[in-house]
């Protein structure tokens, strides 16, 4: 099989761990009879550097034309003082309203390799961590219209918060149909006790439930539902959930399971074509130092492998090269602990693809 992947290796540690996937990548394509053709793009803080603006048409262009992206991540303080509509980070935005990528999944796993990282106590530990953040992407008050005015003395703000019908709908069936090749367990997520836009968001998320009889459905509050995962995460399954309450949760439920730089995600809309980047920044304080954790990249690409190639063989082997790894003791800065081997993120990422054909079966 023969896919072409747009290439947006970004800012910060991105060239890194974009590299370590992409060898990790080769490795697959050799012992599978795979090709995988890479065309590179700028995004972000380079593309800004290069060529004055965050999203070129001639990265959306290429992105519009591969079977996949991978991402590494964009961003730094080089760029903070930018006015919001040219900072590095509005690349993101565009580009997955440019692909109509709807939808992110997150998974939180926690690898038992890292059980001690992991800052909750060992009694919610040892229950076990793994559910998957479906979070709605390309609408909600990221997406909304954005004002600041002067009222009187008085500067104001306001950011709206817009969802219709038919975007509820269409990720609710994402996280119902996850559900369905996972335990059959739905938690969705609003604040319906104070905004339309949730009362619509749970009204319409219990009309699609009806379509999914063998699937559990609950509510909860996002108050509580960050609570809840750091009281018991283990009740969790699918946690579906709007844009900004997403983000947040997401990036609480990835610190729960040890270090952010072992969590991969994907994007997707309604064909194959998805976005692939791991969930952590671009970490400017250890660029080019080779410190980085590559296995969050690795594994968005092990994603790529399952959700937009159907290489289900593939990906499942990645995931027991990392794991394979781990259990050998070789850790990177971030998840280093007594009595392991620190390695560098280039080591990490050659010991992750050494290991593909010892799993592949």
């Amino acid at each position: 099989m023969k896919k072409t992947i747009a290439v947006i290796k970004g800012d910060g540690i991105g060239p890194e761990i974009v590299k370590e996937a992409i060898r990790v990548l080769d490795r697959i394509a050799e012992e599978f009879g795979h090709t995988f053709v890479y065309h590179e793009a700028l995004a972000g803080g380079a593309a800004i550097d290069a060529c004055g603006e965050c999203l070129p048409q001639r990265t959306v262009d290429i992105c519009m034309a591969s079977d996949s992206v991978l991402l590494g991540a964009v961003g730094g303080p080089k760029w903070d003082d930018l006015p919001g509509s040219q900072r590095p980070e509005k690349a993101l935005l565009e580009i997955r309203s440019k692909m109509g990528l709807y939808a992110n999944l997150r998974p939180a796993i926690l690898f038992q390799q890292l059980a001690d990282a992991s800052p909750l106590k060992p009694a919610l530990v040892q229950k076990g961590i793994d559910f998957i953040v479906v979070r709605e992407l390309t609408g909600g008050i990221y997406f909304g219209e954005h004002q600041t005015w002067q009222k009187g003395d008085e500067c104001a703000a306001s950011d709206l918060m817009l969802y219709t019908k038919r975007e509820i709908e269409r990720i609710a069936r994402v996280a119902f149909d996850t559900a369905m090749k996972r335990k059959k367990h739905v938690t969705s997520v609003d604040k319906a006790n104070v905004l339309d836009t949730s009362r619509l968001w749970r009204k319409t998320v219990e009309e699609i439930a009806k379509e999914y009889p063998e699937v559990a459905l609950d509510h909860m509050y996002v108050d509580n539902a960050a609570m809840q995962l750091c009281k018991n995460p283990a009740q969790f399954d699918v946690i579906l959930t709007e844009n900004m309450f997403g983000d947040i949760l997401s990036d609480e439920a990835s610190m729960i399971t040890g270090t952010i730089g072992t969590i991969g995600s994907s994007s997707l809309g309604e064909g194959t074509c998805g976005m692939y980047e791991p969930i952590h920044g671009s970490a400017p304080d250890i660029a080019g130092q080779n410190k980085a954790n590559p296995i969050g990249t690795i594994l968005s690409a092990a994603m790529m492998l399952k959700y937009s190639f159907g290489m289900e063989k593939e990906s499942a082997c990645v995931e027991a090269a990392v794991n394979t790894v781990l259990d050998g003791g070789y850790r990177t800065l971030d998840m280093m602990s007594e009595g392991k081997m620190l390695v560098s993120c280039s080591e990490m990422g050659t010991k992750i693809a050494a290991a593909i054909h010892k799993t592949k079966e």
